[in-house]
């Protein structure tokens, strides 16, 4: 595995592939990005709402992001992704200024439509680069080196940011997470830069031509969707769970006598994404990625089920590390099998890909908002036992029902 990894290293230092700048970049806008989605939550309920509330607002954001999906093609045409992540950055100076001034429903919400928006520019830019700039056979290394350090800020940014907020959100939290963005934008000009001196080398993804008519494309969705059902079931119960705890996270640990070690809560559910990675493969040969995926997911719920016993913080944060080791290695398994269904039936990519976009979207919607509704009606502790418990179930029912193989078929017309 260390020889590989080394292998891999040795091909991209190499060919001095610009990978590594952009992953700087990742880092530091991830470290940024993360720091506002650890604020957004105490700021929302600084400023007087409930947590039904809080959920309805965050969940927003991905309502504009799944909208913004239909039009991004369109406006950005044929366009390189140092336009599209000229126009992220933009975006994002003007979040942390918005939302510091927002105290009505409506300035929340429109700030959660520029979160939605900057987002999806980012998925959008980083397809961009590494299908334009990275060989094809270095496609999923790329997307790996990327994903290691955008998890790395994922861990970063609420332990930075729980030094920083005691009592309440002021402005240096703003003013932090606009430093790291200064940062990343830097390292994106030095990535515009360094770009100069490479061509493009992949075009694959972006001449092929697209169907046009609007019923052949509901069509497919409506056939592929019924075929990969369990696989799109499990990607939106995952991302449920991600946004579930960036929403409630941040609130609990103000809660603890964690106090400025409250970062370390949400820190324990995202570290184990770095660390077990590395299993994923000789388990998905093993056990196959669906039954991987479900069985990880099923023993990662039940233990987070157990949350509203547990007796303490720092009890929490154990028991929510190991939850999230076997949660998170369902994420990889399941994003595998969408590979094999793309390399299977290359023809519909764009369909499973905008089928897997969708799910996550729907992931993001309604984890926020069934977060703040359990955490108003019972509390933060049982809210994320019945996110376990309702886990476990989902788990079981897809282990129950799932074929062995799903099989797409090679044409879309056959669909």
């Amino acid at each position: 595995m260390l020889g590989n990894s080394k292998k891999m290293l040795g091909q991209f230092t190499g060919q001095r592939s610009p990978i590594f700048i952009f992953a700087l970049v990742v880092l530091f806008w991830t470290i940024f990005d993360s720091t506002m989605q650890y604020i957004t939550p105490l700021l929302i309920e600084e400023r007087g709402f409930s947590k039904s509330m809080i959920g309805l607002i965050i969940g927003t954001s991905s309502m504009t992001g799944a909208a913004f999906d239909f039009l991004i093609c369109k406006l950005f045409k044929s366009t390189n992704f140092r336009r599209i992540f000229l126009v992220m950055f933009a975006i994002c100076f003007m979040y942390p200024l918005l939302l510091w001034q927002a105290h009505t429903v409506w300035l929340f919400l429109l700030a959660m439509a520029v979160w939605g928006i900057y987002f999806d520019l980012y998925g959008f830019g980083t397809f961009n680069f590494i299908g334009r700039y990275t060989k094809k056979a270095n496609h999923s290394a790329s997307f790996g080196i990327v994903q290691i350090f955008r998890a790395l800020g994922g861990i970063l940014a609420p332990l930075i940011i729980g030094f920083v907020i005691i009592n309440q959100v002021d402005w240096r939290s703003f003013m932090l997470s606009l430093v790291f963005l200064v940062v990343g934008f830097i390292f994106f000009i030095v990535l515009v830069i360094q770009m100069r001196k490479h061509r493009m080398v992949g075009e694959r993804y972006f001449n092929q031509p697209r169907r046009k008519n609007l019923f052949i494309e509901v069509h497919l969705w409506k056939k592929l969707g019924k075929l990969m059902m369990p696989v799109l079931v499990m990607t939106f119960y995952l991302f449920f769970i991600e946004a579930f705890f960036w929403t409630l996270a941040p609130l609990y640990a103000e809660t603890t006598d964690l106090n400025q070690f409250g970062g370390l809560f949400l820190a324990a559910y995202t570290l184990p994404a770095l660390i077990v990675g590395w299993l994923i493969d000789p388990l998905t040969r093993r056990f196959g990625k669906k039954r991987t995926a479900f069985t990880s997911l099923f023993l990662g719920s039940l233990i987070l089920s157990t949350f509203i016993y547990l007796p303490n913080s720092l009890v929490a944060i154990i028991v929510v590390f190991i939850a999230s080791a076997f949660i998170s290695m369902a994420l990889p398994a399941i994003n595998a099998a969408y590979a094999d269904y793309i390399f299977e039936a290359p023809q519909v990519e764009g369909e499973i890909e905008g089928l897997e976009d969708f799910s996550f979207n729907i992931g993001y919607v309604l984890g926020p908002m069934l977060a703040g509704l359990l955490a108003d009606m019972f509390s933060i502790a049982a809210a994320f036992s019945l996110l376990g418990f309702l886990g476990a179930i989902v788990a079981l029912v897809l282990l129950i029902i799932t074929p062995k193989h799903i099989i797409i078929k090679t044409q879309p017309s056959e669909l």
